[in-house]
């Protein structure tokens, strides 16, 4: 007698091959067969008519803080991820002394968009070093797998205090110090390590990250360190200034470390062709026999705009921000104003708010030609018929009355669309080149971060609905591909062998799945936070149940309440 039986469904095993119909069978958690006909159970789940796939493994998100104090890891819990791993762009919680609990609250606020109100409410700080953060988390009882990295910021503010926010270059004791508390991560559990290195990362206040000019032989010591722990990938985000140097230490960390090495990859409005030749790079690596890969996402990284999001074309406006502290109701009331309204479009941009917004910001306050009405179901490859100048010059008026007036119309609540990246082409079939490359991984979900900008957590769905049902811009992918790029190629690549695949041994974490009803809500912006904290959720249809370990985390969109997840710690192959 089977513990859990899925019968009759379409099986999408994770490694690639076509699916095929039969049963999936678990007992105490684990797979025991895959495919034929199983014996009885204590439950069967018809599945006729279903995907059934491997859980979904997201590389990229942010939830070092929700971490902490939610067991649930929504939303990405809801768009069928089973095994989260967050401590990325080189920004965490631990290490950490008491007195630099606020520089780091800060950083988070400021890179990933995490109002440093929650952050100050949710975080209990009852850990020094990163394996004590790890003990923390592995207390918690939670609904899916989580996984941690050690991140560069908060590694040099422990090891080197306020000089790391000077942005000093470090000694050979601060080197050899960070390399060491890197070491015991890793061997405390930590998947990997990461940093970043761009002008995209500010604190509110405009200030580089403490790692964003470290030195190279810093970068380096760290790499030896996940060479000598014998596990884990070194991750990063960076400009690419200087290209050639950049890939130079990369290489240099990949030979003399033989751990991993990745970074993340987009394309640039102002860089159209940046991608292409990050890539060959990548390739040429690779002929070399270097592990280096690029980081890719799934779909355009887009912020949603709106009157109740952190960004709007007018949040350069002083007298559109004037209005920023009102209740909702009032707000949109004053907003309202004929008079308000005419003041706002016709204001200058104030320089000192300009001076504090990030480049990819920015554009959304002024590319009037890539913002996007986005629609129910939202739109993430729109034509120029979605663009607002289309839609302002079939109602006679400027872009920015449009934008104005679309915002402030209904109930407030509407929202457009402005890719930053991954839509210079105005579609995705650069994103299809570097899904396709086989020296790219799958991730930049970013679930638990950007709050109230960006909605990415349901990429994993996105995969499903879009690449492998309804796309029209161009050709679609197998949904046997898609699936195994969030599933066992993304297991693989950090180290988490027992899972991301359909077979008998391995972990029963599984998605069953109504390929033809999955539908992708809008974005909406919730209060669930702590301290009455708002964040940008999407929520789903389709996913009949998912597992994790065996056991049903939800069914038919609602939780069970099971807390079967649990901390996935790394180790030395």
């Amino acid at each position: 007698m089977h513990d859990l039986v899925i019968r009759g469904g379409t099986i999408v095993d994770g490694t690639g091959k076509p699916g095929f119909t039969g049963d999936v069978a678990i007992d105490n958690g684990k797979l025991t067969q895959v495919g034929g006909k199983a014996g009885p159970a204590q439950r069967d789940v018809a599945a006729e008519g279903r995907l059934v796939t491997p859980g979904w493994v997201d590389v990229h998100t942010h939830y070092d803080g929700q971490a902490t104090w939610d067991g649930e890891m929504a939303p990405s819990s809801w768009h069928g991820s089973t095994t989260v791993v967050f401590g990325n762009c080189g920004v965490g919680f631990a290490p950490c002394r008491p007195r630099d609990r606020t520089k780091l609250i800060e950083l988070m606020e400021g890179v990933e968009d995490i109002p440093g109100l929650v952050l100050s409410e949710g975080l209990k700080w009852n850990w020094q070093s990163f394996p004590e953060f790890l003990d923390v988390l592995e207390r918690l009882p939670r609904t899916i797998d989580i996984g941690a990295q050690v991140t560069h910021h908060p590694l040099r503010v422990f090891v080197m205090g306020d000089r790391a926010i000077r942005h000093e270059q470090a000694t050979a004791e601060d080197v050899a110090e960070m390399a060491r508390l890197t070491e015991e991560g890793l061997r405390a559990g930590a998947l990997g390590f990461t940093t970043s290195r761009t002008q995209l990362h500010m604190t509110l206040a405009g200030d580089y990250t403490p790692g964003r000019f470290a030195g190279v032989d810093e970068l380096k010591a760290i790499g030896r360190a996940l060479g000598r722990a014998g596990h884990g990938n070194f991750g990063m985000l960076a400009d690419f200034e200087d290209e050639t140097a950049d890939f130079a230490w990369m290489r240099d960390i990949a030979r003399e470390s033989g751990r991993p090495v990745w970074f993340l990859l987009t394309d640039r409005i102002w860089d159209p062709t940046r991608w292409r030749r990050l890539m060959a790079g990548v390739q040429a690596a690779r002929q070399d026999g270097l592990p280096l890969t690029a980081q890719i996402a799934a779909r355009p990284v887009g912020l949603i705009l709106g009157l109740s999001t952190s960004l709007t074309p007018f949040s350069t406006k002083a007298s559109f921000m004037a209005l920023a502290h009102l209740p909702p109701e009032e707000r949109l009331k004053r907003l309202r104003d004929p008079a308000v309204r005419r003041q706002i479009i016709d204001e200058a941009p104030d320089e000192r708010l300009v001076a504090l917004m990030p480049r990819g910001n920015l554009l959304a306050t002024t590319h009037w030609s890539r913002m996007y009405v986005h629609g129910d179901p939202p739109d993430y490859e729109p034509d120029q018929s979605r663009c607002v100048e289309t839609f302002a010059a079939k109602e006679g008026k400027t872009p920015a009355e449009f934008v104005y007036d679309y915002l402030t119309g209904g109930d407030g609540s509407r929202m457009l669309f402005f890719p930053v990246t991954n839509y210079v082409t105005g579609d995705h079939g650069p994103i299809r080149d570097m899904m396709t490359s086989e020296h790219t991984v799958v991730g930049l979900s970013d679930g638990g971060a950007h709050y109230g900008v960006i909605c990415d957590a349901s990429n994993t769905t996105f995969l499903l609905t879009h690449w492998a049902r309804d796309r029209k811009r161009g050709e679609k992918l197998p949904v046997e591909f898609v699936v195994k790029r969030q599933t066992a190629d993304n297991a693989d690549f950090f180290g988490l062998r027992d899972r991301g695949r359909l077979a008998p041994g391995l972990k029963a974490d599984i998605n069953v799945i109504d390929h033809a009803g999955l539908r992708l809500h809008p974005p909406e912006i919730i209060h669930d936070l702590p301290a009455g904290g708002r964040r940008l959720v999407q929520r789903v249809d389709g996913y009949d149940m998912t597992l994790v370990s065996g056991t049903p985390i939800y069914e038919n969109g609602q939780s069970t309440g099971a807390r079967p997840g649990k901390l996935v710690r790394g180790s030395r192959p």
